[in-house]
């Protein structure tokens, strides 16, 4: 690591007359996380050139997440992530590879992870053998951990075309976002980056199963074994069960700072004789990113008729301006016109529910949304988000979200 920093610290005239050969070339890049286990978690991404800059798109599956702020010094390239207060440092080798770290600035301190990308390689991982088997359906999924000690419940759901394999996993407080990878003969090989999730699956697939199942999660040592059987009528909980009021026709009580210090409450004249959409939320979490994109475009539309929204955050720190950085390039990616309030709670706080929420139980996940009808009661609250990576559930939780709002503004005061 000390050879690292002492590379991406040199200045860019060490290479002489070849300083004007660095560029960070246009097309497909792969790009590799290497953990230290070996299990190293692949990606790509392609730069454009974009109004005189570079531009980067994350790619997974579908899904294409702009990066613009990229800035090239000499032999050196800088890449801050829209979201979740991460960035990679890297330089230029000889050959025009990249080489460096991705760091994440957690509340109380920053860790990285070694960090290589090769231009021109479109592929994600490598195919050995053609395919052996096709795992295009729904599958019942469980992770532990090493020890035996933890376990979750969620399902697999993917798409297999050839050899390549699309999906993601549903769990009962979000999903795991867009999936890409492949089957290389009975190998299942899946992997994510957005920037949060840095996720790697591996599983071997025997007909109706998936086992010797390993998913390794981010930066750290992190690991878990996971199985899976293939099962069409897989469920989960009622996603409306989960965290609940405690009374019925409760009536909510809160007041906070948005992120301009302004106190904004519940109760405020803007909100009477309306339907209010609460989002318990916050800027590290990429469900709520996928939800923000979701809710942003939605009140622009609906605005008028008689909605409003409001964004509860719940960051990493309890450090008002903190907080506030870490939000403000969030709203402003996807020009949120709603209030976001800073609750001064962090995520992981056990008694953030009783210091924020005491109208309800638990809230067991982020994000979890509060409908709240035109007397102020709270009519339902929904844990997780189906998010544009689960396809299908994605358009049926519009339709129903539409549904359930077009109900509550058609009750009479």
């Amino acid at each position: 690591m000390h050879r690292l920093w002492l590379l991406l610290c040199l200045p860019a005239f060490i290479y002489g007359t070849q300083l004007e050969k660095w560029d960070l070339q246009q097309g497909t890049w792969q790009a590799r996380l290497h953990r230290q286990d070996g299990a190293d978690i692949v990606f790509n991404f392609e730069v454009k050139d974009s109004a005189r800059k570079k531009i980067i798109y994350v790619l997974n599956a579908q899904d294409r997440l702009l990066v613009d702020d990229v800035k090239l010094q000499g032999d050196s390239v800088f890449i801050k992530m829209p979201f979740f207060d991460s960035e990679f440092k890297a330089a230029f080798n000889k050959s025009g590879q990249l080489s460096g770290i991705w760091v994440r600035h957690l509340a109380d301190r920053d860790v990285s992870i070694p960090f290589t990308a090769v231009h021109n390689v479109k592929q994600r991982f490598e195919q050995h053998t053609p395919a052996k088997g096709n795992v295009t359906g729904r599958w019942a999924t469980w992770f532990t951990s090493p020890e035996g000690k933890d376990s979750s419940y969620a399902i697999g759901e993917f798409k297999q075309q050839g050899n390549t394999v699309y999906g993601t996993f549903l769990t009962s407080t979000g999903d795991y976002r867009f999936l890409d990878g492949i089957l290389d003969g009975d190998t299942l090989k899946l992997s994510t980056f957005d920037g949060s999730h840095a996720y790697y699956f591996t599983a071997r697939v025997n007909g109706t199963t998936l086992e010797n199942g390993v998913f390794y999660a981010g930066i750290g040592s992190g690991k878990e074994i996971w199985t899976a059987k293939r099962d069409d009528k897989a469920a989960l909980q009622d996603e409306k069960t989960l965290t609940t009021v405690k009374e019925a026709n409760s009536k909510l009580d809160f007041s906070f700072p948005d992120i301009n210090n302004k106190k904004i409450g519940i109760a405020d004249k803007r909100f009477q004789n309306k339907v209010v959409v609460i989002t318990i939320m916050g800027s590290w979490c990429p469900n709520c990113m996928d939800e923000t994109g979701f809710l942003s475009d939605w009140y622009k539309s609906n605005k008028t008729r008689g909605v409003e929204v409001i964004g509860l955050a719940y960051e990493r720190t309890t450090d008002f301006d903190k907080s506030k950085k870490s939000l403000e390039g969030f709203l402003r990616r996807f020009d949120v016109q709603y209030p976001v309030l800073i609750t001064g709670v962090t995520s992981g706080d056990a008694q953030r529910t009783e210091k924020t929420l005491p109208q309800l139980t638990k809230i067991k996940g982020f994000p979890t949304t509060i409908f709240v009808d035109k007397k102020g009661n709270v009519r339902e609250v929904h844990t997780g988000f189906s998010g544009p990576g689960t396809g299908e559930h994605y358009e049926t939780f519009k339709q129903d979200f539409n549904k359930l709002i077009d109900d509550l503004l058609a009750e009479s005061e």
